[in-house]
């Protein structure tokens, strides 16, 4: 289908360590889950209130697998590009078909990028025409540090 596009942009922070597993085909893949934080005013009220989402990030790169082994905890932000994939399974108590929608990072135009704030920032890119926008991400995730609630 020419003209499409699936790309996804997050910055949040991880809800757990980073689960790593050895795949059939004896590669090693990363599961991660992000949350990501909005808030606003309640205007009937005044209440602060707040959402959390939270998202499944499967790396399939066996660099960025690594990086994330080492690197990656619980509470850490980061910054992902990717793709959203639904895969279908097969539940094997109830036979019932199950749906889990999850960013793909994998291949060109992924990456995933630790932020901290400062120089501290690491850009970590499967992409290799993209520059390192570490600057500009880590004034957002400075902005962003009062909204998150880890």
């Amino acid at each position: 289908m020419a003209g499409s596009l699936n790309k996804v942009l997050l910055i949040g922070r991880l809800g757990a360590d980073p689960e790593i597993k050895q795949m059939v085909n004896g590669k090693s893949v990363a599961r991660l889950s992000l949350a990501t934080s909005q808030s606003w005013k309640d205007k009937n009220t005044g209440e602060k209130k707040e959402k959390t989402e939270w998202h499944r990030i499967v790396v399939f790169n066996e660099g960025l697998v690594n990086v994330v082994k080492q690197y990656l905890k619980k509470g850490a932000q980061i910054y992902v590009e990717g793709q959203l994939t639904t895969r279908k399974w097969k539940d094997e108590q109830s036979g019932q078909d199950k749906y889990s929608t999850e960013i793909i990072i994998q291949g060109y135009n992924s990456s995933l990028t630790m932020l901290g704030g400062g120089s501290s920032s690491s850009n970590i890119s499967n992409d290799t025409n993209q520059t390192n926008n570490s600057d500009d991400l880590s004034q957002v995730s400075n902005e962003m540090d009062d909204d998150i609630p880890f």
